[in-house]
């Protein structure tokens, strides 16, 4: 085990020492790669958004008010149980909500919109059937849902686009004439002949969760309209050219008005009235249902169970108003807003920025985007979707602090316990420099002094520092660099390539110290000490030897620069 761990070290060392900071070049470049090609094919960062969007929205502290003119009658499980005395169990007699009708229209609503299907017939009740539709004939502002089924269907059914009123050709003379589509219609004659049709279905995301709604389908070039489209449409609203949109929730579950429908049901057929008579005056109602067991509740941002006929509600209210949710997003911003974020980290690593700064700025940095994300949907309709560039940055991040921190250890392991030698034996190049300064550098001044160093050098070694602030014996040494240079024994390229490099390093000296604050007039002594590393002896007690000798040598020259 001890031999593998060896052999590892030496891997990593051999490595880590060839790639120096170009890793963080070719990592870039790799992950640059990741995301074009992600853009263009699979796009799961682009649509990365889910979870920080759902909590963003969950989480708003300004949140649209539900629109007051809209009213939802609800067919709860207390209606049920009510109704069920003269009624039966639901579904009830047609006739019923012929009634409700007919009393709703003579307080004159702005619409009615039914969130029930109506798509058989009361065989029953064919009476009851009948009234309903003359009701419905009456009036001219009442809404009824179709189901659009699965595009799979569409060759097994009969029903083609333009016998359905409410249904128009995008582009006219572009639609396919003979295309048919797989749809339940209404069973009465009277909500079909009105074209006040539209769809209700409700398209969740790959999860499960609604965060969308579809205002229109684009089947076969005939645009089929949703509920909300048709009412907007009717209703003279500024309706949006998309068929998508991202809904901008008016909060929790029952944040709209909402009433019963018992409730209503049988103050309308008693003699004295107690609710006033012009309650729904000027309002759109939506008749619909929360009661669990007619399994209309849906999974939404706001909630796990969401009321079907609530969404609907939050469909009509963000077309009325226009302020449905705008998502900054698709391929360009994705690219452009992920390339720099992660060339951006990629030159701190580059450039051997502090560690412990670059860890709080990163961390700052990606928290800060999130918040102004945060910000701008709370004050605008706008969503600023940066969850994938955040995520791509993250992940350069990670591997790069992974490299890092193993490139340090690898050194580490190769300078205190030693690898296979090549033949000969090693070598190694001591430089100290000390500054003298009448104060302390302290720690800040300290790490740029090491990572100017790092940066000037061009060949593989290790730089530390000793502060002279430090308690004990070691306080004594002052403020001293120490660069190691290791290199095989009998390779004098490699000899020679290290001694340039530290009389390169002697003559920048005076710039770097200038460049890290320090005065003009600071001096540095300096001395360069060579001795060789033996086999069979441990090299920790080596290396405190050579560096003992060079700090010997340093005071005995007492040479100044």
């Amino acid at each position: 085990m001890t031999k593998l761990k060896l052999l590892i070290g030496q891997w990593l060392a051999q490595t880590t020492r060839k790639l120096r900071n170009n890793f963080y070049i070719y990592l870039g470049v790799l992950l640059t790669l990741f995301v074009m090609i992600d853009a263009g094919v699979f796009h799961i960062g682009e649509n990365m958004r889910q979870k920080a969007f759902d909590l963003m929205v969950r989480s708003r502290l300004i949140v649209p008010k539900p629109d007051k003119d809209i009213v939802i009658v609800d067919i709860n499980e207390a209606s049920l149980a009510a109704m069920a005395k003269d009624f039966g169990r639901y579904p009830w007699p047609r006739q019923v909500f012929g009634e409700f009708l007919e009393n709703i229209e003579a307080q004159k609503p702005q619409t009615i919109i039914f969130d029930i299907l109506f798509s058989d017939a009361d065989v029953a009740n064919p009476d009851s059937d009948a009234y309903f539709d003359s009701v419905i004939a009456t009036t001219s502002n009442t809404f009824f849902p179709f189901i659009r089924l699965s595009e799979d269907q569409d060759k097994l059914s009969n029903v083609k686009p333009s016998i359905i009123p409410g249904i128009k050709e995008i582009i006219p003379d572009k639609a396919d004439k003979n295309a048919t589509l797989a749809v339940i219609l209404p069973y009465f004659p009277a909500a079909i002949n009105s074209g006040r049709l539209g769809f209700n279905n409700i398209y969740p995301d790959k999860d499960g969760i609604v965060r969308e709604y579809n205002l229109y389908r684009n089947d076969y070039g005939w645009k089929v309209p949703s509920l909300p489209f048709s009412v907007g449409n009717m209703l003279g609203y500024n309706l949006p050219d998309k068929q998508n949109v991202l809904l901008n929730w008016r909060g929790k579950p029952f944040t709209y008005h909402y009433v019963s429908f018992s409730d209503v049901m049988l103050d309308l057929s008693s003699k004295e009235k107690k609710r006033p008579q012009n309650e729904f005056t000027g309002k759109i109602v939506i008749i619909g249902s929360t009661a669990p067991s007619l399994f209309d509740l849906k999974a939404t941002p706001m909630a796990k169970l969401y009321p079907g006929v609530e969404v609907l509600a939050t469909a009509i209210d963000n077309v009325k108003h226009g302020d449905y949710l705008r998502v900054w997003r698709g391929a360009l911003s994705y690219i452009v807003f992920s390339l720099l974020l992660i060339w951006l980290t990629a030159t701190a690593f580059y450039k051997q920025a502090d560690r412990d700064k670059l860890n709080k700025f990163f961390s700052s940095s990606q928290v800060g985007l999130l918040i102004i994300s945060y910000v701008i949907i709370n004050v605008t309709n706008t969503y600023l979707d940066l969850s994938g560039p955040i995520i791509w940055a993250i992940a350069y991040f990670s591997i790069a602090k992974v490299y890092a921190l193993a490139n340090d250890l690898a050194l580490q392991r190769w300078l205190a316990f030693g690898v296979k030698m090549s033949e000969g034996g090693l070598k190694a190049l001591i430089m100290p420099i000390l500054v003298e300064s009448k104060e302390p550098l302290g720690d800040a001044l300290l790490k740029k002094l090491k990572r100017k160093i790092e940066i000037i050098c061009r060949t593989p070694n290790t730089v530390d520092v000793l502060k002279g602030s430090q308690s004990g014996i070691w306080g004594l040494f002052g403020d001293m660099a120490v660069v190691c240079w290791t290199y095989a024994d009998k390779k004098e390229e490699y000899e020679k390539q290290a001694k340039q490099d530290a009389d390169q390093l002697v003559s920048q000296m005076p710039l770097i110290l200038i460049d890290i604050g320090l005065p003009r007039n600071t001096k540095i002594r300096y001395t360069k000490h060579e001795g060789g590393l033996a086999q069979g002896i441990p090299l920790a007690d080596q290396w405190r030897s050579l560096f003992a000798q060079a700090v010997i040598k340093l005071e005995h020259m007492g040479r100044e620069e």
